[in-house]
């Protein structure tokens, strides 16, 4: 059964996180013990990169945005997601639901498209600006999509109140879309 973000209880999110950070732990170990050095580095580096992007995005103040995002791969997908903020500190909490149940419902559409044997993977963008309470979003999902109609129907259905889709581009092997909340 697929939980809500809602239903995660703090002990939960602890041994998630903790399963996480081992994993993380155990490939610096390996590579350690492998003497491949310059992966380490590597590896610590994209560790701090998650960190950073992790705290910008809480500093968003889009709780339930922020909480499906961190704990997107928890779940079982057809894609890995991840994600990075760029621009300055905002609060978008007026953005959160908004934001949080259309990247849901795409999030879904796209679990239904995606080839559920291909190696997938999805990279967001939030791009913000100083002093405007608005957020420019830019999808990037690589792998192959087996239902590319169900995306065009459902993109072309599903410009709602605050959210505006800009721009996308699907091929059999890429979607990108670009999408504004205000």
């Amino acid at each position: 059964m697929k939980k809500t973000n809602e239903e995660w209880n703090i002990v939960e999110v602890l041994s998630h996180s903790r399963h996480d950070w081992m994993n993380k732990l155990q490939l610096l170990k390996g590579n350690i013990t492998l003497k491949k050095y310059d992966r380490v580095q590597q590896i610590i580096e994209e560790i701090v990169i998650e960190s950073q992007n992790e705290s910008k995005l809480c500093n968003l103040k889009m709780l339930s945005f922020a909480s499906m995002l961190m704990t997107f791969n928890w779940h079982r997908h057809q894609y890995a997601l991840e994600y990075e903020v760029l621009g300055t500190a905002v609060d978008l909490s007026e953005l959160d639901q908004t934001a949080a149940d259309w990247c849901g419902q795409f999030f879904q559409v796209l679990d239904d498209a995606a080839d559920r044997c291909a190696e997938n993977h999805m990279s967001i963008t939030i791009e913000t600006e100083a002093n405007q309470r608005q957020a420019r979003f830019f999808f990037d999902f690589n792998g192959i999509i087996t239902d590319k109609a169900l995306l065009l129907n459902w993109l072309k259905a599903n410009e709602q109140s605050g959210v505006e889709v800009k721009h996308y581009e699907l091929t059999p092997n890429e979607l990108t879309v670009a999408v504004e909340l205000a």
